[in-house]
């Protein structure tokens, strides 16, 4: 009995080291190379000890690059409000509205203005339910596991987004100041009201789904919508709040007296007063990525926020013209909707991003190679954090050596708010820029114009800006 058992222990033991060392996996001669390359390879025990204790960041900083930053810009547009997105995915909306307010403020010189997100996030959140329901109906034929249906299952709504959710958005409901509808505890954390919400949508796509395939007709299946979609407004407006269809405003200047007497508004009349006509049409869209062709129009499928609104389409450009468009904005002191891999070789005590403010690779023993085009490909980088690119600064050539913006994590973040960029990290980890058409020559406004090659949405660049 005893040596029975042996035998099959053994027996059992070889067949565990045989399935664990089927061919790609670590083999028990692969394991002994690892370790032996590892172990001809001197460490230095402080070191190691260190990295025990401390972060990575601190023991990667680059001290050479730690002195007192060069804050002075040769172009800049004009100082505003610094906002705030707290714990949201809204830095789309809040760049967004940076820019429309700065508009607005560049005409009237005296005036401070600040928009409310949480109005316009009501209004976001309940067309990207309806964008997920209609897009349930719209694939209800197609297998529960096709691409396309787990596109919309999988993230059913999000708080993140594009310029395009401000421009549609804001033709379509206007505007109200923040003061008029302020933040609430849910437009300021949005984990949970998006992980309730997101749940219900997954049950009404089901149902939809079913509806579909019973064939019944399309009226009923739209007001089967319109309930799902009353009972999704019910839950946004409990958790942000009702939005106003009146209200009595008077701008203030900086020092918070009015400028006049206070007027009634409604949100598209203020919108009117605000914006003081369409968005859409008046920019372009560009991207830099170097994966694909330049100087040629691209449009990401269903990268919007409205079911009936527009898709993120941009011509994608070399970071010199890029950079051009920039620079014919700010001096012309208009600020500019722009996204960023923000998190790489970010200094965030002192607000500054240059790709030599750590030393990764001395500190790990190793080289970090892939250039732009190779990590947007392998999703090691790509577009996720929108800014207001505020200034420029331009050596004797008039060549851009640093960059500033508007960052929304609050006033006490970074430079008084704001992010100061290298030229060189700019170029690396700059993706989006939204700009007027004005300041755009003709040959980039014809490729806008072009049939756009379509791209979709599960790209590594193309997820929304949070």
């Amino acid at each position: 009995m005893k040596k029975t058992f042996i035998l099959a222990l053994s027996l059992a033991f070889g067949l565990s080291v045989q399935a664990q060392t089927k061919t790609g996996g670590i083999s028990t001669s692969m394991l002994r190379d690892i370790k032996q390359a590892h172990e001809a390879q001197p460490l230095n025990r402080a070191l190691v000890n260190a990295m025990a204790a401390n972060s990575i960041d601190a023991l990667a900083v680059n001290h050479q690059q730690a002195g007192a930053l060069d804050t002075y810009f040769s172009v800049e547009t004009r100082k505003q409000s610094i906002t705030d997105q707290k714990s949201s995915g809204r830095c789309w909306m809040f760049s967004g509205l940076n820019v429309l307010r700065s508009n607005y403020m560049l005409r009237h010189d005296s005036v401070q203005l600040e928009l409310s997100q949480a109005y316009l996030f009501v209004w976001d959140q309940l067309e990207k339910a309806n964008l997920m329901l209609q897009g349930c109906v719209d694939t209800a034929k197609k297998p529960i596991d096709d691409q396309r249906v787990q596109f919309f299952f999988k993230s059913p709504i999000g708080d993140g987004g594009t310029f395009c959710g401000v421009s549609d958005l804001a033709e379509k409901y206007g505007l109200v100041p923040a003061e008029v509808m302020p933040e609430s505890y849910s437009s300021d954390n949005t984990s949970k009201m998006r992980a309730l919400i997101s749940s219900k949508l997954r049950e009404y796509g089901l149902q939809l789904r079913e509806m579909v395939a019973k064939g019944q007709k399309q009226a009923a299946i739209d007001q089967a919508k319109t309930r799902m979609l009353s009972q999704i407004y019910q839950m946004i407006t409990m958790t942000i709040g009702e939005p106003p269809q009146q209200f009595t405003y008077a701008f203030k200047d900086k020092n918070g007296r009015p400028l006049g007497p206070a007027k009634t508004y409604t949100p598209q009349t203020f919108y009117d007063e605000v914006v003081g006509g369409p968005i859409n049409g008046t920019f372009i869209m560009v991207m830099n990525d170097p994966r694909r062709a330049y100087y040629k129009t691209y449009e990401v499928e269903y990268d919007r926020h409205t079911y009936d609104g527009h898709n993120w389409r941009y011509v994608n450009l070399p970071m010199d013209d890029i950079e051009q468009l920039a620079i014919a904005s700010l001096k012309d002191g208009r600020k500019l909707y722009s996204s960023y891999d923000v998190g790489k070789f970010l200094d965030r005590k002192r607000g500054y991003a240059d790709i030599e403010n750590f030393d990764y690779a001395s500190l790990l023993g190793t080289t970090f190679t892939m250039d732009k085009a190779q990590r947007i490909s392998t999703f090691d980088s790509g577009s996720t954090h929108a800014m207001t690119l505020t200034a420029v600064d331009l050596d004797a050539e008039g060549k851009a050596t640093k960059w500033k913006v508007e960052n929304s994590w609050g006033a006490t973040w970074g430079q008084q708010g704001c992010l100061i960029m290298s030229d060189r990290w700019f170029r690396e980890f700059m993706f989006r820029l939204v700009v007027d058409k004005k300041y755009v020559p003709e040959a980039i406004l014809k490729a806008a114009e072009t049939e756009p090659v379509m791209v979709m949405p599960e790209d590594p660049l193309f997820q929304p800006e949070d």
